[in-house]
């Protein structure tokens, strides 16, 4: 009985994220399954539920289009190495997947999963954010983040539906279909499920690493922040306000305020997700407080001691509610730069590490990668030159510079 049950749980085509844990992966792809992870850790996630792998599955083969979309892989990628390939095959195979129809009794399925969802917030056409969950996504060993796409402030069935649909077409983006290319992974066997999450109404959101991402430093925990949704941070937009936290003093030990002038909103007329420029009177204001920067850093401890491993997690505060209650934990995934074994002791005595050490900063930026310091001699391009000196013309101001340069 217990292994009929479970076949008939992975045949499901809504699963809630309080049904799902670590172990759900190959249901609902790594975003979700980890939502359903830290809800039964204690962690304050907003609801929603997953549109399963399965119910993908079943899109692609009973609209007969599975084996069309891999034989557009075969046929169009003869070179591995040619990015316009990957172009012209995503081009192909998302038109293909986005102009079929979705079955009715998937598509019924979906809008009552909404429905629910709307029952259970108290509002009508809640709005949700709709996130791509790739099957291989969130692996220790491999970083599949940010290849599918996720849509914000989507507001009723219709529009849900389509975008569901585009996620499902987004598992086959240039860069998915190259990174799974590269990495020995059998497109057939790369599956999609769709988180359908509530949005949170956010004041401030970003991103937190539970250990310094420049430095590898595990005693520290850093958040990036903005103004408004997250994603400005996320998509390195911005230049974010910046928190690092000791993580055995729960202090917070250094802060750099950014001038922050563009947050992304929701439209009120429209509901849908805008660029606006954030008031004079705030830009230069910290978008966190104290006690909202040590909340997130005591979550970010305990989703790390939960999972064992340092975590790469995306939060939001919300403007609707008093704190503690407005902190909220959006997804969370495996850190996987210094994570990688080895990494850590071999760049703590390499030549990158000493300049961190020894060399005078003269800029500093984001770090999206691993070796995020540079030295040497600075030069600045010709082209560089004549192009600020052509602005200084034009606003009438270049004629010193020009006699000086």
């Amino acid at each position: 009985m217990e292994e009929k049950a479970e076949q008939v749980r992975e045949q499901k085509l809504i699963l809630w994220f309080e049904e799902l844990g670590r172990e759900d992966i190959p249901l609902v792809g790594g975003k979700n399954a980890n939502l359903g992870e830290m809800l039964k850790a204690g962690i304050p996630v907003p609801p929603g539920f997953a549109i399963t792998a399965y119910a993908y599955k079943r899109f692609i083969e009973e609209t007969g289009i599975a084996q069309q979309i891999y034989k557009i892989i075969e046929e169009t990628v003869t070179d591995k190495n040619d990015p316009k390939q990957y172009e012209e095959a995503s081009k192909k195979i998302r038109a293909l997947i986005e102009s079929t129809p979705m079955p009715d009794y998937l598509a019924e399925e979906i809008r009552r999963a909404y429905r629910e969802l709307c029952n259970r917030t108290n509002a009508a056409n809640v709005s949700v954010a709709v996130r791509s969950s790739a099957t291989a996504e969130d692996l220790p060993d491999a970083s599949f983040a940010g290849q599918q796409e996720t849509y914000l402030n989507v507001s009723g069935e219709d529009k849900l539906l389509e975008k569901t649909v585009k996620c499902w077409s987004s598992l086959f983006t240039p860069r998915a279909i190259f990174y799974r290319t590269q990495k020995g992974f059998r497109h057939e066997d790369v599956l999609i499920s769709v988180g359908v999450q509530k949005m949170v109404n956010a004041k401030a959101a970003g991103v937190m690493f539970t250990l310094n991402p420049v430095t590898g430093d595990r005693n520290q925990i850093v958040i990036e922040a903005n103004w408004g949704l997250g994603e400005s941070v996320v998509s390195g937009a911005v230049t974010p306000d910046y928190f690092a936290v000791d993580k055995n003093t729960m202090q917070i030990i250094e802060r750099k305020i950014a001038k922050k002038t563009v947050e992304y909103i929701r439209d009120p007329e429209t509901g849908e997700t805008i660029h606006a420029e954030v008031p004079p009177e705030r830009q230069e204001v910290p978008c966190l407080t104290d006690e909202e920067i040590l909340k997130l850093a005591e979550l970010g401890k305990k989703i790390e001691e939960h999972y064992g491993r340092a975590q790469d997690i995306e939060w939001a505060i919300d403007r609707d509610l008093p704190f503690p209650e407005n902190v909220f934990i959006v997804q969370s995934r495996p850190e996987t730069v210094w994570s990688v074994k080895g990494y850590e002791e071999a760049e703590a005595k390499g030549p990158v590490a000493e300049a961190a050490r020894e060399l005078k900063v003269v800029a500093k930026g984001i770090g999206t990668g691993k070796r995020d310091i540079g030295f040497g001699k600075a030069k600045v391009p010709e082209a560089f030159w004549l192009d600020i000196i052509q602005i200084l013309v034009l606003k009438g101001l270049g004629k010193s510079m020009i006699k000086q340069t």
